[in-house]
């Protein structure tokens, strides 16, 4: 074997392997919670359309639904939504109305990150 031949070290190689480490941690704890933000920035947006369609329903029923099922196959036009409001975290969006009187007439959230509940709620 020629011991002039070109390539690298196993010292070499672990320097580099090191190098890319230091820079991932560096940078994943900053990119981890922007990931974190961006899902509730969605979700928040998410809501706000299930609101729109809300009040469509509202609008074209003369009340709003008792669940968000209604707004997929409602009696009168639409459908409202396309699909079932499923959140970035795969959980479904919950909905309850509260009244006419209140605002907003209902409620919105999601489970959030933790699927513990009331984590991200619709207008907070």
């Amino acid at each position: 074997m020629n011991r002039n031949q070109g390539g690298f070290t196993l010292i070499e190689l672990m320097v580099v392997v090191i190098i890319i480490a230091a820079l991932a941690g560096m940078v994943l704890p900053r990119v981890i919670p922007a990931s974190d933000e961006a899902k509730k920035n969605i979700s928040q947006g998410d809501m706000a359309n299930i609101a729109t369609a809300l009040k469509l329903y509202r609008l074209y029923n003369g009340a709003y639904p008792s669940t968000l099922d209604a707004l997929k196959d409602p009696a009168g036009p639409g459908p409202y939504l396309e699909s079932d409001p499923i959140d970035p975290w795969k959980h479904e969006y919950h909905y309850t109305f509260v009244g006419e009187d209140s605002i907003p007439p209902f409620n919105i959230w999601s489970d959030g990150p933790e699927g513990s509940g009331n984590d991200v709620q619709y207008g907070k």
